[in-house]
């Protein structure tokens, strides 16, 4: 590849630089029998086409996907022109952006790749509105210095394999930096959801953000209000599944932008009392995330993650300094769960996520109830029932949540909860504790009883339910007694 750098900047040493070109030239080769093939068409219809933005840095760094970013000096409706009879599908849900979507397969045998091809533009947010203004250019140093980073902001020109770099992205990404193109304000301004993508970028990347960077993410916080609560969510989301979350989030609250999308963050920042009675729950609560993330099976896990970060949002607001010099948090999962209720609902979320969530957060402290195993089989029963889908993640959520460096204390509520879940274990073969019904379905109890339809039906399903959980399974008889012993109660 050649190096089309504009400006003479120092540039990582020779070792790096060839280490980090090998590794792009390797990527480039797998994916260059449809982006060379695409690049000839824009060719031979008199136009430039270039691999671009994150493509490219995910080439340097050895890890490109079957995502591809083109830009090119094509307008939307020429590219749609050219890409039409090439590409398998195309789609245009973001032509208003200058964006047309295509899918293509590399041969009968070969992998399928999502491409997106942008035309050459720039974009800014007025002081009042939500959506940016899209104004097209005509070069690709125009287009890059528009982007959100110099790690972003570099492009393979194709088909000659050209390295375009004029912000010394290749040496920021062999710093592991993140820096702005331009100036950081006029970036922010250009569009503000990019701060909250610095410490995203940070969190998936683990990279450091420039000092200049950070600085103008906290004068400049304010301008976040413009952004919609979906764009925020969205990227607050990529940074909590990211491998790196705590890194990102530090980022958020230390910056204030934290305070102005999720501010019951950064309120977890007690301040200690003078006998630290009490420990630090925003660092815990980082802490319990990261644990969290230890335990999951199959990759990230939107759901736990969530709920470990907001797990103890409402102890601000039900802290209280006892009488005898202890603090208390009293029901604290019950304020937390309406907290996040409401924060999530705010940010959009899906109604489903929302209720899981907030689920996990009320019952994150019911384990503590436990204490040496004297609960009754009903209570397992009812813990388990209470949990219903979520009973995987309440058990990573709750052995999470032991953060003390008493090292006796800490094994002793493992062994605690190892005992509950080999309970759980033994019921579940014993009884399908996943599936608790009662003994008697709702046609059974208006036959047994001789009623129609009705809310006595549902009062009468709700204690066999009670029965159930409180006694186990019951043979048909004992049920049938139990239903016509409540039934004469309630006559009488």
């Amino acid at each position: 590849m050649s190096n089309a750098n504009a400006d003479n900047q120092v540039q990582p040493s020779s070792t790096e630089l060839s280490a980090v070109q090998r590794r792009a030239v390797s990527e480039l080769l797998r994916v260059a029998p449809v982006a060379d093939d695409l690049a000839r068409r824009f060719q031979q219809a008199g136009f430039s086409l270039a691999l671009v933005g994150g493509s490219v840095r995910d080439a340097l760094l050895g890890r490109l996907g079957n995502d591809l970013d083109f830009t090119t000096d094509a307008r939307p409706q020429d590219v749609l022109r050219i890409v039409r009879p090439w590409a398998d599908a195309v789609w245009e849900v973001g032509i208003a952006f200058g964006t047309v979507g295509c899918q293509k397969a590399a041969g009968p045998d070969g992998p399928s790749y999502q491409i997106e091809i942008t035309t050459y533009r720039s974009e800014a947010y007025d002081r009042t509105s939500r959506k940016p203004e899209v104004s097209y250019g005509d070069s690709i140093e125009e287009d890059l210095v528009r982007r959100d980073f110099t790690v972003n902001a570099m492009a393979v020109a194709l088909p000659e394999k050209t390295f375009v770099d004029p912000h010394g992205g290749l040496e920021d990404l062999a710093r592991r930096m993140l820096r702005t193109p331009g100036t950081p304000q006029q970036s922010f301004s250009d569009d503000p959801l990019r701060m909250m993508r610095a410490a995203r970028f940070a969190a998936q990347l683990d990279f450091t953000v420039d000092d200049t960077v950070i600085e103008a993410m906290t004068a400049m916080a304010e301008r976040i209000d413009i952004v919609s609560a979906e764009r925020i969510r969205d990227e607050f989301n990529k940074l909590v599944v990211s491998a790196h979350p705590r890194k990102g989030l530090r980022i958020l609250v230390d910056t204030g932008l934290a305070e102005r999308v999720v501010p019951e963050i950064p309120a977890l920042r007690l301040e200690r009392d003078e006998h630290h009675r009490h420990k630090d729950v925003y660092e815990h609560s980082l802490t319990v995330l990261e644990q969290a993330i230890d335990l999951e099976d199959d990759g990230p896990d939107l759901v736990l993650r969530l709920a470990a970060l907001l797990h103890d949002i409402g102890k601000p607001r039900t802290r209280r300094f006892e009488k005898d010099g202890r603090v208390s948090f009293h029901h604290h999962e019950v304020v937390g769960a309406k907290m996040t209720r409401k924060r999530m609902t705010a940010l959009k979320y899906p109604n489903e996520l929302v209720k899981d969530v907030s689920r996990l957060v009320e019952l994150h402290l019911r384990f503590h109830g436990y204490g040496a195993g004297e609960w009754t089989d009903s209570a397992v029963r009812r813990y388990v029932r209470d949990a219903g889908p979520l009973l995987d993640r309440l058990h990573k959520l709750t052995r999470s949540d032991c953060t003390t460096r008493n090292k006796r204390k800490a094994n002793a509520l493992a062994r605690a909860y190892d005992g509950l879940e080999e309970r759980i274990a033994k019921l579940q073969e014993q009884e399908e504790l996943d599936a608790i019904r009662p003994d008697l379905d709702g046609n059974q109890i208006m036959e047994i009883l001789d009623i129609g339809p009705g809310p006595q039906v549902g009062q009468a399903y709700r204690h066999m339910l009670e029965m159930r959980l409180e006694h186990g399974p019951m043979a048909r008889e004992e049920a049938v007694a139990a239903l016509k012993h409540w039934w004469a109660e309630q006559q009488g």
